[in-house]
């Protein structure tokens, strides 16, 4: 009906004059960099700001090399290394110094410290030292275990001297960084001075950039290349600049251009992922890796401040993506995250970004019938879904053809159609009233309009036209009918052929020609079916054979027994109703459903019990009420024209046609061809209000109306119908307990559980 044309077309109206919403970034979060950071900017901002830090990044590359190998620096640097070993290395040459002033030499070898006698400064050997007097060897011997103590607690000092050497190197780097990059993150600060959460990020950069800038140091000397380990990178090289710079870019998830309005958002596969946002990973190296810049938007947050159009039923159809969805409107916020986290079936370490706020309009399309079913059925949608709009499927054709014409115009203007002449646009008006099945009634049905005109216009265009023409639109009709028709005329041929066996002609006992409609896609077709009853002693029951196999539907059933009300209340009500019937659709093979039958079966019963031959030129369709009043169907147009392609093909006499409910007069669309055979008298229409009227039309019999007695008039329909059943409840009464009335006795039941005595002593008048 137009639904998603209208809804684009009126959200394109408001949404330019609504504010527009805020860009949405995400950051690194330097404290916990498995948790990145949202920050919100003014519309047009996101890429703006993405840019500035991308320049950062850049002029961290350059600045590096300038302040760390300026000659400042290293001079530096050189001191505090020179300070970190002088202090030990003082301390060892005092040791060294004391060592040989008391004959031992101090020799470092792989097994560690040893100290060797010496003789006027040269070691001496094993055999000299065995030589010395035993006090003196002694001696020395404990002067060196006290030189190796005194060496070792030097040595264990020397950790905590290189630790002070190294937070003073830390230190320098830190004041060379501040030195360095202050002035460039200024330069932000002053840009984004009304940015608070802008101002925020930038310090947490200032400070990581101040922690790391040893590391900035060691990028760069490396080149910004993978570490190699026998030939192979030890990480991805996409994460060489991640440790350093990589955390300075931003992630824009949402941005839009400034004073453009509110975003008006279709996502024609709402999946969970692309409507709530996934985490991207890479493959690296057999490794799956990920960071804050492979957080990817979803619908919702695209959508964030405007409006988001979905499919309802792609929606529920989508696995998760309904829950995620009334999470994400009744928590008033989106969290980014996988599929397998939300369900809490992966456990695996990765990102957790923080929630976006979400504020925004959702306007679901689809049926009537899911609004009710979610409406009956999801406790949360009442809350969720406020407003119910409602779409009709027709509208009223009394003053709204120019309206229409208008509605063909502007369609074959937007698909660049060739225009549509006067005769043109009233044939089109006529086919929507058919498509709407009512006389009175235009479709809105926009998708079935607009292939019309296009198929017409593809007719005009191929005669080599320049304005579509009446003729173009009925061969466009009469194409589409054609492609789908493959059906029916098999139908058709296998009752020419005398395979569906159908009569058209002549006169039978408790036998009508019903009419049923086929849907194939959007058109229906109609096709006659012979309906039979048969009628013998019974108690009352009328068995409806489709129902008994499981064929017939809860429609068709309830039509039936509707016909057990009608007669039981209308000829039983002085006699008790002894007959038992049977109805079926002979030569049907599938189910039956709907009501439309009928008025046709209960022809056919009340022609089987009255005896009488119904005119088989005539086809019967219409519902009927336990009051005998014949009602409403739909499809009609279709019914009339299927039995009307029979007659044809079996060869029209003058006398065949159509019974349909009078109420069902204002829907007729006909085609031409049917419409000029009744104009000339080859092919009839009858509307009825009642059972009796139709009666009287099939069976050539007047129906006949009750006297204040009760009796009706000879020779007339009703009375033979009383009488008959008369006979049945006399017949009843005989074969009563003890009787014989089964089936091989002339096809009378046996009515033991009917006592004889409970049947009326007075005979009814007929």
């Amino acid at each position: 009906t137009g639904k998603r044309t209208l809804v684009e077309q009126f959200l394109r109206q408001r949404a330019p004059q609504e504010p527009t919403p805020d860009d949405w970034c995400y950051v690194n979060n330097f404290d916990d960099p498995q948790k990145p950071r949202a920050v919100r900017l003014p519309a047009g901002r996101g890429p703006e700001f993405q840019y500035d830090m991308e320049q950062l990044v850049e002029d961290v590359r350059r600045v590096v090399p300038t302040a760390f190998e300026s000659d400042e620096y290293r001079k530096r640097r050189e001191a505090l290394e020179q300070e970190s070993f002088a202090e030990p290395n003082k301390a060892l040459e005092a040791v060294h110094a004391r060592a040989e002033a008391a004959g031992l030499k101090v020799e470092w070898t792989p097994t560690g410290i040893v100290f060797s006698p010496t003789l006027n400064g040269e070691p001496m050997t094993p055999e000299q030292v065995d030589q010395l007097p035993r006090k003196e060897r002694e001696g020395r011997q404990e002067k060196a275990e006290s030189f190796q103590e005194e060496i070792i607690e030097i040595m264990q000092q020397a950790p905590r001297v290189q630790r002070a050497a190294r937070q003073k190197l830390k230190e320098l780097n830190r004041d060379v960084a501040r030195r360095a990059f202050e002035p460039l993150l200024n330069e932000l600060r002053v840009k984004y001075e009304k940015m608070a959460p802008v101002l925020g990020y930038l310090d947490a950069v200032k400070a990581d950039l101040m922690e790391n800038a040893e590391a900035l140091i060691r990028a760069h000397s490396e080149g910004e290349r993978p570490a190699m380990v026998d030939g192979m990178p030890v990480a991805p090289s996409w994460l060489v600049e991640s440790a350093v710079l990589r955390s300075y870019r931003v992630n824009v998830l949402v941005t839009h251009a400034a004073d453009s309005g509110a975003p008006v958002i279709f996502e024609e596969n709402p999946t969970h992922e692309n409507l709530i946002g996934r985490v991207e990973h890479l493959s690296q190296m057999g490794n799956l890796v990920t960071d804050f810049t492979l957080i990817r938007t979803g619908a919702l947050l695209q959508a964030n401040g405007g409006y988001l159009v979905l499919h309802a039923d792609k929606v529920l159809m989508s696995p998760f993506s309904w829950d995620a969805l009334k999470r994400a409107l009744r928590g008033g916020e989106v969290k980014i995250e996988s599929l397998g986290q939300a369900l809490g079936i992966v456990s695996t370490v990765s990102l957790e970004p923080e929630a976006v706020p979400l504020k925004v309009k959702v306007v679901l399309l689809g049926t009537r019938l899911l609004y009710y079913l979610l409406r009956e059925y999801d406790a949360e949608f009442a809350d969720l879904v406020k407003v119910l709009a409602d779409f009709a499927s027709d509208m009223d054709r009394a003053g709204n053809e120019e309206t229409y014409a208008h509605l063909i115009a502007s369609i074959a203007k937007r698909c660049e159609l060739r225009p549509f002449d006067r005769q043109a646009v009233a044939r089109v008006i006529e086919h929507s009233a058919r498509l709407s099945g009512d006389a009175q009634k235009l479709t809105v049905h926009l998708r079935g309009v607009r292939d019309l005109l296009r198929e017409s216009e593809h007719f005009a265009r191929k005669a080599g036209k320049n304005v579509v023409g009446a003729a173009d639109v009925d061969r466009a009709i009469d194409a589409q009918v054609y492609r789908t028709g493959r059906m029916q005329e098999e139908l058709r041929e296998m009752t020419t052929r005398n395979i569906m066996l159908l009569d058209v002609d002549g006169a039978r006992v408790g036998q009508v020609n019903g009419l049923a409609v086929f849907p194939f896609g959007d058109l229906y077709y109609g096709h006659p079916s012979r309906i039979t009853a048969r009628v013998r002693l019974g108690d009352g029951n009328v068995i409806d054979i489709e129902r008994e196999v499981e064929l017939g539907g809860a429609l068709h059933s309830k039509g039936v027994l509707i016909l057990q009300g009608y007669i039981a209340g209308r000829y039983a009500q002085d006699l008790p109703l002894s007959l038992s019937a049977s109805l079926v659709f002979e030569q049907s093979y599938g189910p039956i459903s709907g009501d439309s039958a009928s008025s046709a079966e209960l022809y056919a019963l009340l022609s089987a019990i009255a005896l009488l031959p119904i005119d088989q030129g005539f086809a019967v369709t219409g519902s009927v009420n336990q009051h005998g009043q014949v009602q409403a169907i739909g499809a009609v147009n279709e019914k009339i024209e299927g039995y009307f392609d029979v007659c044809k093909a079996k060869g029209l006499t003058g006398r065949q046609g159509v019974i349909i409910p009078a109420s069902n007069v204002q829907h007729l669309m006909l085609r031409a061809d049917v419409v000029e055979a009744v104009r000339e008298g080859r092919f009839h229409l009858h509307a009825v209000e009642t059972i009796d009227q139709g009666m009287e039309i099939i069976t050539g019999l007047p129906a006949g109306e009750a006297d204040v007695d009760g009796i009706y008039p000879e020779n007339t329909v009703n009375a033979l119908i009383m009488a008959r059943l008369e006979d049945l409840a006399a017949a009843r009464k005989e074969f009563g307990p003890g009787g014989t009335g089964d089936s091989s006795n002339g096809g009378v039941e046996r009515l033991s559980d009917v006592p004889g005595d409970e049947l009326p002593r007075k005979t009814p008048p007929r």
